[in-house]
């Protein structure tokens, strides 16, 4: 008889589920609930900072102007970080997540502005090399078996090179690109609250992607390859192809976000979206996505990436120095892992 371990239980789309160790002290509580419902803190966390700097934002903060503004700076981000939750929920990282997208958006508007490809097929291709990129990166993850950080710290700079050569550091004016590279950018107004239709696709994707993780098979493979890979692969999962789909998969999603960024900016540039890179990667981990793998949900990344962009606005807002909002984002970071830790405890 073939050996067979069970895979860890998923409950819904929050991850494996874990029996509850320790005493019945409020902590103890605490800290079951914080590991059962990996999107807790967070929504904790923006709900405060809403309060906050409503109170401290001049009354600017809770305007609906404002607010429509804070989802549409959120938007790149929030579609990038769907890539990065699922890699790092396999206990991965991407470093090279807003070079490749950089390099995918300058791909999709030169070919649409300066090449004469149509605007649908131009946006088709950059899916394509969304995918190529996820591709290369998992490929090197799984076949050449490279730590995660070596390779996509590497990809990073050769994205980057290609994105500069490919586009001779020039940037492409967004007057000679066709309408539908920009429709991500059209405004949806509801009175005095304005959003894109880029969040309202960001939404939608975190809509079937939060499905996918949690009612599908292929789901719960990505939790249990982040677990424990042995484990995984002695219950007859291949995590080679779980592995290699979950980088091709968050690839597209980078494509998606490279059609986004080209919505919210009114050209196509190798300088683009320099800071998001380490962005996503804060966003999923203030989130709740643990960088151990194997525990996290998808609208955590969410919650994380609009409390970045809540904290930079509100703080702007407030009038503090630049150099105290980056402080308060890097704080952040810090206290995010470190309740990650203590709540891995549990598994002890």
């Amino acid at each position: 008889m073939s050996a067979h371990v069970s895979a860890p239980a998923v409950d819904g789309d929050d991850g494996p589920s874990f029996e509850r160790t320790g005493g019945d002290s409020l902590l103890a509580r605490v800290q079951h609930a914080l590991h059962r419902y990996p999107a807790l803190s967070p929504a904790l966390v923006l709900g405060v900072a809403f309060v906050v700097f409503t109170i401290f934002g001049k009354g600017h903060f809770a305007r609906p102007g404002n607010i429509g503004t804070v989802l549409q700076q959120t938007a790149v981000v929030g579609s990038l970080a769907i890539g990065q939750t699922l890699i790092i929920l396999t206990a991965g990282i991407d470093l090279s997540v807003g070079t490749a997208m950089v390099f995918t958006h300058l791909v999709v508007a030169k070919l649409a502005a300066q090449s004469g490809v149509p605007g649908p097929l131009a946006i088709l291709i950059g899916f394509l090399v969304g995918i190529a990129a996820g591709a290369l990166n998992g490929g090197l993850v799984t076949r050449v078996k490279l730590p995660p950080f070596i390779v996509t710290l590497g990809t990073l700079n050769v994205f980057t090179a290609l994105a500069l050569l490919y586009s001779h550091a020039q940037t492409i004016d967004g007057d000679s690109m066709p309408s539908i590279l920009h429709w991500t950018g059209n405004l949806v107004k509801i009175g005095s609250f304005k959003i894109t239709t880029g969040v309202l696709l960001v939404l939608a994707m975190y809509a079937v992607f939060s499905f996918i993780l949690g009612n599908t098979a292929w789901g719960r493979h990505v939790y249990a390859v982040g677990d424990d890979r042995e484990a995984a692969r002695l219950a007859g999962i291949d995590v080679t192809r779980v592995l290699l789909s979950v980088y091709m998969v968050a690839g597209l999603l980078y494509g998606i976000g490279a059609w986004v960024q080209l919505g919210r900016a009114p050209s196509a540039s190798a300088n683009a979206a320099t800071d998001v890179n380490l962005d996503t990667i804060t966003a999923v981990v203030i989130g709740g996505t643990s960088l151990f793998g194997g525990r996290g949900v998808l609208w955590g990344s969410l919650l994380g990436a609009l409390i970045v962009t809540v904290f930079r606005n509100g703080l702007s807002l407030a009038e503090v120095d630049q150099n105290y909002r980056t402080l308060a984002v890097g704080v952040l970071v810090i206290v995010a892992v470190a309740i990650d830790q203590w709540i891995r405890r549990l598994r002890k």
